[in-house]
This record gives structure tokens, C-alpha cells and sequence, in this order.
């Protein structure tokens, strides 16, 4: 009988398997090309972040092979992905004890590198014999590699690589023929000395030195950067053999690796401090010139990081490059990054003699398209006044063309004209602060661009003036009252200048800004909010009841001269600083242990800390924190002893602690303003703030007749 019922519709089914399904049926054809193209394949996904560690028994079956390029690919997936599968990988052992024996030194090293790199527990046990036969091997390219293994194995059992001697003999093999394998001898013993506790694994003695010497010029880039860093690390044991280290090394200055330049350049520097004649520190400072000035015409990342370790080695001898200022000109297609590194090192070579040629260039710059580029530029130029005092009205006369230059531009609708006038009024306050009394002649210049001001530090610096100047400025309490309007929506910075200027102009002109300072102070002492501004209000509100001639001394008190930041770091920092040349402390300008942590903090580390912090978190919220049914209104502060009540308050208690009496805030009030003539009653804050203006206006009558 036939079923003619409708079959049901098998909406998740599917008749692909996917493509690691796909990929396991390759992995385990009988074709060689289709096994080594599914390897492919797998790397090639597992390079994208594609989880393909289901697939680890076949991609493990095909290690056993003569062709070089597929045992590669099936190491690199190993060592990726060993940790996932820890059982799995003890199969492969066989293969790379066998591969430690195979007549190609290639594969021997790449078997006993991937056994290093594969950071498994397990197999550390099987890494002993193949890495002892290695480590004696024939072939230099073998021992080279082991030589790295055992810096491999002493971070994952140190107690182990010690105890079987594989430190000992790698400390033989910087004894080593070849000088390959003592630089990678030289590596592996300054990392396990770095992370042994006692610290005595890889010391530099006479013997070991000589051995270093002869090896320099025969490795390759990375060893010679190996070898440096061992000697940059050394301290000389006298001023002649410093010398000798230094004329070995100088050579390396022509090297066209960058790293091995800034590496030779640091150990010259470390090793000046040693060296007493004068004569050779001059030579040695000429040498050194030439390769920095070559690192300058590089890329621009490797601009970038030149720039940074020069800027530190200026700090440190500022004679180094006095005679290259062009070279740090800016070019029109350099990044930002590399402009304003190029424009703090200007700054450092500025001198009588090219500072002309630097303000110039800096009077360009000004005209450029990017924002922050220009405003550093414009601030290079008051450095260059506060730095040097012979070009001070230079500097001031540049700074005027670009004010009136972008006047003219700002009349003709450029809007980039006035970020250039903001920045200029902010580096000429700071020129008056150094020369007093000296440029006065500007000011009406500079107060004429105070409806373009819109920026804080701007406002901030011509206020400054205006106040320290107001003798000077007849209308200096019309330009004052112009800013009171938008006091209460002005910046912090705005505002606490504000309060400032406006009392020297009462101090100097009692009269005619009596209603300002009177008006600022009581803005200041009873609509705003930052306590900031209310503590400066109220400080000179007493001064000002208490002693006009005291406040005068205070507000009026000669300030002292400022000086440009050339040292910008501090001398203990600059000397760790310098010991990490060519180093990324040496970029960021900090000390390593600031973005590294104490010794190696490595992947592992990060993930079994990873792992500590989520278990904690776990534990936190399996047991929350018992928190006792009580009312914080009930505790009373008053008494050290108390201790909350038991029971919970009625709603008579509770409305009553919740709205403290009026009267206790009144009277405290009192006291407080009492100090500046100011009452306050409890009725509402509008009789308040009547009474205690009646009271102020009172008190500053009675001060301008002081004054």
C-alpha cells in the first residue's frame, strides 16, 4: 500500500559539513599535495583568528614528512595551538627526538626551536637529551638555536635547565668560533640573568670581554645589538679601558641599522662619565654627530624615535649638535609627531648665533595649514625670548607681524587667523613675566584683540596683563566690566583671573573700580560653586577689610622671573633615561618599570593573572558583603563611641534628621561671613543677599577712603 503523506520539512538540517569538515577529510587524503594544501589552509585560518584547534590529531599526523615547507607549517600549528590540546602533543615527541638526529642542520634546529616554544609542562622532561646533543652540535646555525632554547627552558623550570647544566654551557659558548652563536649566547644569558634571583649568571669579566671585542664586527645586525647592549652594561674598570671599548665601538656608528647606531652612541655616552680628558670628550661629541644627523633622514617612525633619544642625549650634552640646527628644519610632508619633536629640539639648539635662522623658519610655520603645529610654533618663539634675552624684542616684533598679519587675514574671513593671535598673547604674557617693565609699548596693540579672545588661557593672559599693567591702560576697568557680564559662564581659569586683576586695579585705581571689585567679590563669594574661587574671593575680601597697605604688598609684590624649560626632565630621571637609550623608556621618556612591571611579565603571566582575577571576582559575588539593617541617620558623629541603634526610627526621627535645624546653618553662616562684614538671617536668601551687599558696599566705602 502506498503512504502518500506528506513528508516533514527539515528546517536545520543540512547536507554541508563545513569547512574544517572538509579540511579533515583533506589533512587525511592518500595525496601528498592535497595534505600540504589543507595545511595551508589551516595556518592561513588560524592566522585570520579562525579556530581550527578541533583539527590538531590530523594536522599532528602529517609531521613525519621529507619536505621541509610542510614540517614548517605543521610546527608553526603545533606551537600555536599545544597549550589547547597538552595530552595531544606528547605524540609528537617521537618526531622532534627524531628530527634532533636528522643530517639536515635545518631541521635540527627547527625541531629543537619549536620543542623551546612549545610551553607545555609536559614535554620540558623530553627537551633535556635532544637540547644537550644540540647544544654541542656541529653545526653553528644548531647551537646558535639551542643556545635560545635554554633561555626557553630556564623561564619555564629554571631549577631543571640549571641542575643539567645547559647554563653552564651556554656561559662556555660565548667562548664560542663562531660569532653568531655567541651573540644568541649572549642574549639567552642576559634574559636568564635578568629573571634569576641572584643575579650572577652573565657577568662581563676581562676575558669574556675580549671575546665580545672580536665577535662585534663579525655578526649580523642583531648580534651586534646583542653584544653593545652586554657592553652598555658594563661598568670599565678604569679610564683606559673605557677608551678602548669607546674605539671599538665607534666604528659601528656607519652601521645603516639605526638600533646599532643609537646602541653605540649609548655606550659612548655611559662611558664619557668615566673618561676625565677634555680633549677626547670633545672628539668623541664630534664623532657622535654625524650618525645622529644620518638617523634624521630615515623613515618617518624611525625619524620619530631618533628625534626622541637625541632630545634626551641633548639634555644630557647640549654641545652634541650645536652646529645642525637645519637639519631639524621641518619638511612640508613630515607627520605632526615628527614636527613637533623636531620643534622642542630647535628650542635645545637655539643660540645667538642661528637664532635668527630659527625665528625665520619659525615665522613660516605659523602660516601652516594644521592647528597645533602653529600654535607650537608660535610658543617656540617666546621660548626663543625667554631662552636667549638678546633676541627678546626680536621675538616680540615677530610676534606682533603675526598679529597683524592675521588681523588682516581675519578681516578678509580667515578663521585661522585667530587661534594665531590667541596663542601669540598667551607666549607675550609670558615674555613680560621675564623682561618687567620692558615692553609696555604693546599692550594697546594686544588689548585691541580682546573681542576676539574666546579661548581660556587667552582670556586668562590678557587679563593678567591688564591687571599687572593697569597704570599703564586708561580704560583698564572698561576692559575689566566688558568680562563681568559672562563672569559666571566664563572658565575656571577665567574667572580666578578675574578676581585677581580686578583687585590690583582696585589697589591701583580705587576709585574708579569700586563698584567692579565689589560686584566680583560678591559673585564670586555667593553664586559659585568651586571652592577655588570662593577661598581666593574671600582671601582678599579679608585682606582688603583687614589692611589695605598688607594687601597691597601681597597683590602688588614683585613676582619672580620665569625661565624656559629646557631641563625638562629631572636630572635623576634624565641619568636612568639615558641608560635605556634606544630602548622604549627612551621613546616614552619614563622608566621601563612604569609600562612593564617588575622583570618579564610575558603572555603566560598576563593570563594566569587574568585568571586570579576572575576567580576573585567570582568569589566576591558568591559571598556578597553582609550589611546590617541599620540607618545611617541614626549615628552620631559627635560621639567617637556610638554606635547605631537596633531598632529601626520612626517618621518623627526620621524627618527630624533628615532637615537639620535652620537656625544651627544660620548661625554658622554668621560666623563665617561675619569675618568680611556680612550678615545673613533666616527668613530667605534674597534678604540675605541684600543686607550683606548694604554690608559690603559699607566696607569698601570705608576702603577707598583708606586707600
Amino acid at each position: 500500500m502506498t503512504d502518500f503523506r506528506i513528508p516533514k520539512p527539515k528546517f536545520f538540517a543540512t547536507t554541508k559539513k563545513g569547512e574544517n569538515y572538509e579540511l579533515k577529510a583533506d589533512l587525511n587524503s592518500e595525496y601528498r599535495d592535497r595534505r600540504k594544501d589543507a595545511i595551508k589552509k589551516v595556518i592561513a585560518n588560524m592566522t585570520v583568528g579562525k579556530d581550527v584547534s578541533g583539527l590538531f590529531p590530523d594536522v599532528l599526523k602529517n609531521m613525519q614528512t621529507d619536505d621541509l615547507e610542510q614540517k614548517k607549517l605543521v610546527y608553526l600549528y603545533l606551537m600555536n595551538y599545544a597549550k589547547t590540546q597538552p595530552e595531544l602533543v606528547i605524540l609528537a615527541v617521537n618526531t622532534f627526538v627524531k628530527d634532533t638526529d636528522d643530517v639536515n642542520p635545518l631541521i635540527r634546529a627547527l625541531a629543537i626551536r619549536t620543542m623551546g616554544c612549545i610551553r607545555v609542562e609536559k614535554i620540558v622532561d623530553y627537551l633535556c637529551e635532544p637540547l644537550r646533543k644540540c647544544l654541542r652540535d656541529e653545526n653553528p646555525y644548531v647551537r646558535k638555536t639551542a643556545a635560545i632554547c635554554v633561555a626557553k627552558l630556564y623561564d619555564l623550570n629554571p631549577t631543571l635547565a640549571t641542575d643539567n647544566g645547559f647554563v653552564a654551557t651556554v656561559q662556555d659558548m660565548v667562548s664560542d668560533s663562531n660569532p653568531m652563536v655567541v651573540a644568541n649566547a649572549i642574549t639567552a644569558l642576559a634574559e636568564i640573568h635578568e629573571a634569576s634571583e641572584a643575579k650572577d649568571i652573565f657577568v662581563i669579566n676581562h676575558a669574556t670581554l675580549n671575546k665580545l671585542m672580536a665577535a662585534l664586527n663579525e655578526c649580523t645586525e642583531w648580534g651586534r645589538i646583542a653584544i653593545l647592549t652586554a657592553l652598555a652594561d658594563y661598568r670599565p674598570v678604569d679610564e683606559k679601558e673605557a677608551e678602548i671599548i669607546i674605539e671599538r665601538v665607534v666604528p659601528q656608528f656607519q652601521h645603516a641599522n639605526g638600533s646599532v647606531v643609537l646602541a653605540g652612541i649609548k655606550i659612548v655616552v655611559l662611558y664619557m662619565r668615566v673618561i676625565k680628558s677634555e680633549d677626547l670628550i670633545r672628539q668623541l661629541v664630534k664623532k657622535m654627530a654625524p650618525p645622529l644627523v644620518t638617523l634624521i633622514s630615515s623613515v618617518p617612525e624611525v625619524q620619530y624615535v631618533a628625534l626622541r633619544n637625541i632630545n634626551l642625549i641633548l639634555q644630557k650634552r647640549p654641545d652634541i649638535l650645536q652646529n645642525e640646527m637645519r637639519v631639524f628644519f621641518c619638511k612640508y610632508n613630515d607627520p605632526l609627531y615628527v614636527k613637533l619633536e623636531k620643534l622642542e629640539i630647535m628650542i635645545k639648539l637655539a643660540n645667538e648665533k642661528n637664532v635668527d635662522q630659527l625665528l625665520s623658519e619659525l615665522k613660516e610655520y605659523a602660516s601652516e595649514v594644521d592647528v597645533d603645529f602653529v600654535r607650537k610654533s608660535v610658543r617656540a618663539i617666546g621660548q626663543c625670548a625667554i631662552k636667549i634675552e638678546e633676541t627678546s624684542e626680536r621675538c616680540i616684533n615677530v610676534l606682533l607681524d603675526l598679529i597683524n598679519s592675521s588681523n588682516t587675514m581675519s578681516d578678509i574671513g580667515n578663521s585661522k587667523a585667530n587661534y594665531v593671535v590667541q596663542e601669540a598673547i598667551i607666549v607675550i604674557k609670558d615674555i613680560f613675566r621675564k623682561y618687567p617693565r620692558k615692553y609696555e609699548g604693546i599692550i594697546p596693540t594686544l588689548c585691541k584683540n580682546l573681542d576676539a579672545l574666546d579661548e581660556p588661557e587667552a582670556k586668562a593672559s590678557l587679563i593678567w596683563i591688564i591687571g599687572e599693567y593697569a597704570e599703564k591702560i586708561d580704560n583698564a576697568n572698561e576692559l575689566l566690566d566688558s568680562f563681568l557680564e559672562t563672569f559666571r559662564d566664563e572658565n575656571v581659569q577665567v574667572q580666578l583671573q578675574l578676581i585677581t586683576a580686578t583687585v590690583k586695579v582696585f589697589l591701583k585705581k580705587p576709585q574708579k573700580t569700586r563698584d567692579i571689585v565689589q560686584q566680583v567679590l560678591q559673585i564670586a563669594t555667593t553664586e559659585c560653586d568651586n571652592p577655588d574661587i570662593r577661598d581666593r574671593a574671600y582671601v582678599y575680601w579679608r585682606l582688603l577689610s583687614t589692611d589695605p597697605q598688607a594687601a597691597k604688598a601681597v597683590v602688588l609684590s614683585e613676582k619672580p622671573a620665569i625661565s624656559v624649560e629646557n631641563q625638562s626632565i629631572s636630572p635623576a630621571l634624565l641619568e636612568e633615561l639615558i641608560n635605556n637609550i634606544s630602548t622604549l623608556a627612551s621613546v616614552y621618556h619614563k622608566p621601563p618599570e612604569t609600562f612593564l612591571g617588575r622583570g618579564k611579565f610575558g603572555a603566560d603571566a598576563v593570563q594566569r593573572r587574568a585568571i586570579e582575577e576572575q576567580e576573585e571576582a567570582s568569589r566576591e559575588t558568591e559571598s556578597p558583603i553582609q550589611v546590617k539593617d541599620e540607618n545611617l541617620l541614626d549615628l552620631d558623629f559627635s560621639d567617637a563611641s556610638a554606635t547605631p541603634s537596633s531598632s529601626k526610627p520612626s517618621s518623627s526621627n526620621l524627618s527630624s534628621a533628615a532637615s537639620p535645624p535652620s537656625s544651627s546653618i544660620s548661625n554658622n553662616i554668621d560666623d563665617l561671613l561675619g569675618l568680611f562684614g556680612t550678615t545673613t538671617t533666616n527668613n530667605s536668601s534674597t534678604t540675605q543677599a541684600g543686607s550683606s551687599a548694604t554690608t559690603q558696599s559699607n566696607a569698601l566705602s570705608d576702603l577707598v577712603s583708606l586707600i
